[in-house]
């Protein structure tokens, strides 16, 4: 029988994390490479996207920057041949580049629903499919490749605010994640997807930036606080370890109770 702490060990093994450079991208990069992963990352901006490959490097992490614009088939099909080059096999990937747009009902445009959905929706999709040999490569029947996709608790619950096609795009993930553990599932490839609820990001800060709007934002959480970095590295660990290899088609709330409370944030968007 393995020993429990044997079941948590990830060490060894290659992950590619969208969106790595920051927010929660950056939190789980960061956590894994602490664990001895080989992470690579990829984010729009490139200098973004090297300093914090650097960054996590020099605290001692082994962390590859691989900036590209996954909101084309093209640019999933670039990066799916860069990490080819570097890595034969491929034992997780966290999909957890994102995009949002906020606007009056009356105002809200077409292109708010075409960036949105192309980005959180279709480049998963895309880049799941384009690296599917990379992770058939690393997958076995007792300890699955994994695919793990960032949804929201905007999926789960409906939001306050005008962010039209975010909460859409995020259900959409919270489906596709399903349908696709449906069907890799045969080939040994876990595919679950985590909902967090508010942690420090880009997309929070004009919330989390403000004391008074963080305070009402913290009491508006059941468990009192917003997420730290180690709750989203740990729960990526987890998934992404022995521990985690029976779990498939899941969608894993990370919000402090939001989802169970059953109703949206008083401010923000996740």
């Amino acid at each position: 029988m393995t020993e429990l702490t044997d079941l948590f060990d990830i060490s060894g093994k290659a992950a590619v994390v969208t969106g790595g450079s920051r927010g929660i991208g950056r939190m789980i990069a960061q956590g894994l490479a602490g664990l001895g992963v080989r992470v690579y990352i990829t984010a729009r901006k490139a200098a973004a996207c090297d300093q914090t490959a650097e960054e996590i490097t020099a605290a001692g992490g082994i962390c590859v920057s691989l900036p590209g614009d996954l909101s084309t088939e093209q640019g999933c099909l670039d990066l799916a041949a860069r990490v080819a080059e570097r890595e034969d096999a491929l034992h997780l990937l966290v999909n957890n580049a994102g995009a949002t747009w906020g606007a009056d009902l009356a105002d809200y445009p077409d292109s708010a629903f075409d960036k949105v959905f192309a980005v959180n929706v279709r480049a998963i999709f895309r880049l799941t499919v384009a690296l599917l040999p990379q992770l058939r490569k690393a997958a076995t029947p007792a300890d699955p490749a994994r695919v793990v996709n960032i949804g929201s608790v905007d999926g789960l619950v409906t939001s306050v605010t005008p962010n039209y096609a975010y909460g859409p795009s995020k259900a959409a993930v919270h489906s596709l994640t399903r349908k696709l553990a449906m069907e890799l599932a045969r080939d040994s490839i876990t595919v679950n997807a985590i909902a967090p609820g508010p942690f420090e990001s880009k997309m929070m800060a004009y919330v989390t930036s403000d004391p008074v709007a963080r305070r009402e934002l913290e009491r508006s959480v059941p468990l009192g606080r917003i997420g730290e970095p180690t709750d989203a590295a740990g729960m990526v660990a987890f998934l992404a370890s022995r521990a985690g290899s029976y779990v498939t088609g899941a969608v894993v709330s990370l919000d402090g109770g939001l989802a169970a409370r059953g109703h949206a944030l008083l401010d923000g968007t996740i």
